[in-house]
């Protein structure tokens, strides 16, 4: 069915919310915990006010030169960075994370609906988040000249970049400064003068600088363990009062490359303290590749031989010869590969036992902590910790802990199809003025349901339905659009 201008009167916000009903998410919060948030904000009188200490052992870091780096419309603050140089050379960085389980007890109404949901779901037109704004915007968040208590991650990194120590404890913070990946990205990148928010704080430039330092040893040092590098565009939704006006690609740039490596040696620290403790926990990973004789077959089409057998180090060195010989290409790589890696999955891993281990990041050892706003992974890691800290049992048994594992990763399955359906609702719409049309296409599924690509510009998928005889994940091919219909999200191409 070929849809035109009249399917750009869809009413995006009604369909997100049926899209999330029918994927089993509750988009709505319950009266119990609307209650519950009320609570909250009387016993927090006032949000510049430092959440109650539940434990003694709590450092004041708040004259430390704290400051937040996310997107610019983001509220929901999970983490703050600070980093200073040492006497002996190496370097000091510290991750405070918000400490959400202050006002989100286990079992209340309020962790029952994130148990739930388990994610923030994006849907390009509206958000969903896990915890209400009341909460994930304002009492659990690391706003800017709020004192608040948070889990602070310190490490300690050589000159090689490799994290020689760490440790696990509680304090009190204060976010100096709000800033946004664009802006300390492009400043970072092309030198000079810092932005005036930045060079109005003193300190705060020469703060970032050194963190850039750091990243780039930590990078560095990643690489060599054979982490992937990949780099693929991400897609979103821009649209006024209901109208789909385009599909904006999130570049990436050095400082959300900065917050990722903090966060990537964050998390890892996190997982080494609580197997110190002796306690189960839950874990990130991604399995070896099952596709991995795809993934020899399209280094070869570039004329690079990988091992037969899954190999990480000699991957991450096959990708990065590619992104420096054709950057522009390399995002259609990258999306390759990524989809013949498959999915990540949160698993329950026992006191003393190897984990699976992260594939793509070249690391065992690896979890969520770091954003206990949007993921409730993070969050029961946060209780564990707390737990730990304050001497306390562990709070999870290790039944409970794989069974919100298990429904964590069924549910972030189901919040990436919402998400890619409500993104492909969008696509049909903006596209439907444009069939007949030829694009650039990569191939980005084979499945019994049919062959799936992604056009190069604008970033969207489809299906092919003609001419997709032999194609694989991976492949370049020219599409024509033949039609789009936006109430099915559906976009179908043939292959020129």
């Amino acid at each position: 069915m070929t849809v035109s201008s009249p399917g750009n009167q869809i009413d995006l916000r009604a369909r997100a919310h049926q899209e999330m009903i029918a994927a089993g998410f509750v988009p709505d919060f319950e009266p119990a915990v609307l209650r519950e948030v009320q609570v909250s904000k009387g016993a927090q009188a006032g949000v510049r006010a430092p959440q109650k200490l539940e434990t003694d052992q709590v450092r004041d870091l708040r004259s430390l030169l704290w400051s937040s780096i996310d997107n610019p419309e983001s509220q929901d603050l999970d983490q703050i960075e600070y980093a200073e140089s040492l006497a002996d050379g190496n370097i000091r960085v510290m991750v405070a994370i918000a400490d959400v389980g202050s006002l989100v007890g286990k079992g209340s109404a309020t962790d029952r609906h994130a148990f739930t949901n388990t994610t923030s779901v994006y849907t390009g037109v509206v958000t969903y988040p896990m915890l209400s704004d009341d909460l994930s915007f304002n009492l659990t968040s690391l706003i800017a000249e709020a004192d608040r208590q948070a889990i602070v991650i310190d490490l300690v990194v050589d000159k090689t970049g490799s994290v020689i120590k760490s440790n696990v404890y509680l304090g009190i913070v204060r976010n100096h400064a709000k800033l946004d990946y664009k802006m300390v990205g492009q400043w970072l990148e092309d030198g000079g003068a810092p932005p005036e928010k930045i060079a109005a704080i003193s300190g705060l430039s020469d703060q970032l600088l050194l963190q850039s330092q750091i990243k780039e040893l930590m990078h560095d040092q990643r690489k060599q363990q054979g982490s992937l590098y990949l780099h693929t565009l991400e897609a979103t939704t821009i649209a006024v009062n209901g109208q789909v006006l385009d599909l904006e690609v999130v570049e990436d740039n050095p400082a959300r490359d900065l917050i990722e490596n903090f966060m990537i040696a964050g998390n890892v620290a996190v997982s080494h303290f609580l197997d110190s403790k002796q306690i189960p926990s839950i874990r990130r990973i991604v399995r070896t590749p099952e596709r991995w004789d795809r993934i020899v077959a399209v280094a070869k089409s570039y004329g690079q031989n990988l091992p037969v057998e899954p190999n990480a180090q000699a991957l991450a060195k096959f990708l990065l010869q590619r992104q420096e010989a054709d950057p522009l290409r390399f995002p259609d790589l990258s999306l390759a590969i990524v989809k013949l890696l498959g999915r990540g999955e949160y698993v329950l891993v026992m006191p003393g036992q190897t984990d699976q281990g992260h594939f793509a990041l070249a690391l065992h050892d690896y979890t969520h902590a770091t954003a206990p706003n949007r993921r409730y992974p993070d969050l029961i890691m946060q209780r564990l910790i707390k737990a730990m800290i304050a001497g306390k049992p562990t709070p999870y048994t290790s039944d409970e802990l794989n069974n919100i594992a298990i429904h964590c990763t069924q549910q972030e399955d189901a919040a990436n199809k919402v998400e890619r359906t409500m993104r492909k609702i969008a696509a049909a719409v903006l596209l439907s003025k444009h069939i007949g049309e030829i694009f650039e296409g990569i191939v980005t599924g084979v499945t019994n349901g049919g062959t799936f690509a992604r056009l190069i510009k604008p970033p969207a998928e489809g299906k092919i339905i003609r001419g997709e005889q032999g194609l694989d994940v991976g492949d370049q091919v020219k599409l024509r659009l033949v039609a789009t219909d936006p109430e099915q999200a559906f976009i179908d191409l043939e292959r020129v």
